[in-house]
């Protein structure tokens, strides 16, 4: 399975870009610490050389024995697979659940360094979240200046063509990672319809398009708020880089267009599965576009800032996004973050981990119902808004599943589909 690969290949690779990154940072480390901090960082390569070889080993899995605050509950989350193995042994790097062992990996990744002061804040994977920023310049600026351009007029859109932005910017979301190819293709193509032209050829990929239904629920929260509550939509981010500036754009978009009043934006507290988004990301971010020496680049980064300033925009995080529980266990691990959810009129969730936590990852059949997958897991309408990167997808019609699956082998680990898959909660 597309499990077995990753842990047998893909994580021992990404241990050792660690330790790398790690042994290029000792002079840094030196500079800032003296001694101990070289001391610190030899500390934290042997712990991840050892993580490593337990993991190419098949060790059993280990209790966590830092005392950061969500220790226990991975301590308790053992117990709990230990339980499920019925006495089969303890559970191991390549006998559990590819899920709990891949997120198992980042959190000891994460003890390596937060056990090891001075050098506990440091994001081994910073660099290459930066590098994905950069790379992705042309994605940026074509995808900046569409948006500050449409801004313009934006008063002005009917309702038929504010639905149509409304769908682009969302499947730019969606195309997150994929998206920054197809922009920059051909290097020199007119910026203001760039975005547009790859997305018309990319819609035969999304396998589940219920962008109506999302584009019903915000029209209608919008005609029926007569208390004039604040309609709220809430984005729980995926990667950093250029999809993050296209989670932005798009939200930037939802406040514009009067859909939405406020957005909450939910990162990572701590670095995970390499270019997820922590909060220093997200401030890194809006700091880089506000100094671009590109007019449209910086206007949409002191926008953004000001949106922070005036609370129209809260990023918040919150332990339970790097714990290895499904989502239908929200309810009861983190009964507040649970409820802060029930407030919002719609959750956007980017990206395949969270659709994975979404349906428990597990092998269902493609056609059971995306609301029965979600086991309970309703605290408002959501949205997933993934690219397809692991072998876990539900809500297919009958047959559709199996009909790519005769000619392309690899769909559902390639990135080249997706899904927008609403649920109503109801």
């Amino acid at each position: 399975s597309f499990a077995y690969f990753t842990i047998k290949d893909r994580l021992p690779q990404i241990l050792t870009r660690v330790i790398d990154t790690l042994h290029r940072h000792k002079n840094e480390f030196f500079e800032e610490h003296g001694e101990k901090g070289v001391e610190a960082e030899k500390r934290a390569i042997s712990f991840l050389s050892k993580l490593r070889n337990e993991l190419q080993t098949d060790k059993p899995v280990t209790p966590l024995e830092d005392e950061l605050p969500d220790a226990a509950l991975w301590n308790q989350y053992l117990d709990y697979q230990r339980n499920l193995s019925n006495g089969n042994g303890e559970p191991s790097w390549f006998q559990s659940p590819w899920l709990y062992a891949e997120c198992y990996m980042y959190r000891r990744i994460h003890a390596a360094l937060a056990q090891n002061p001075p050098i506990d804040n440091f994001d081994v994977f910073k660099e290459g979240k930066a590098q994905n920023f950069f790379e992705s310049q042309e994605a940026v600026i074509a995808l900046c200046t569409y948006f500050q351009e449409l801004l313009k007029n934006i008063k002005d859109l009917e309702e038929k063509q504010l639905q149509e932005e409304l769908f682009k910017l969302l499947q730019v979301s969606l195309w997150g990672n994929k998206c920054d190819l197809s922009f920059s293709a051909g290097g020199d193509s007119s910026q203001k319809s760039s975005p547009l032209q790859s997305l018309e050829n990319m819609i035969p990929y999304i396998l589940v398009n219920d962008m109506e239904k999302l584009w019903s629920l915000l029209v209608n929260a919008k005609k029926g708020n007569t208390e004039k509550s604040n309609i709220r939509i809430d984005i729980i981010l995926d990667n950093a880089g250029f999809e993050l500036v296209s989670d932005l754009v798009l939200a930037d978009f939802l406040l514009s267009s009067k859909l939405a009043d406020e957005i909450h934006f939910h990162g990572k507290s701590i670095p995970w599965y390499v270019s997820d988004t922590t909060k220093q990301d997200f401030n890194w971010t809006i700091k880089q576009l506000q100094s671009a020496n590109h007019m449209w680049m910086s206007r949409c980064g002191i926008n953004w800032e000001g949106n922070l300033k005036k609370g129209v925009w809260v990023y918040q995080d919150h332990m339970f996004w790097t714990l290895p529980h499904d989502f239908s266990c929200m309810a009861e691990v983190a009964p507040d973050l649970y409820a802060d959810l029930q407030k919002s009129n719609l959750l956007l969730f980017k990206g395949d981990l969270n659709y994975r936590k979404l349906t428990g990852d597990r092998k269902w059949e493609y056609t059971v119902p995306f609301h029965q997958a979600l086991n309970k897991f309703h605290p408002a309408p959501l949205c997933s808004l993934r690219t397809l990167k692991s072998d876990t997808q539900v809500g297919l019609k009958p047959g559709q599943g199996e009909q790519i699956q005769a000619s392309e082998s690899e769909w559902m680990v390639s990135g080249k589909y997706g899904v927008v898959q609403f649920d109503a909660a109801l």
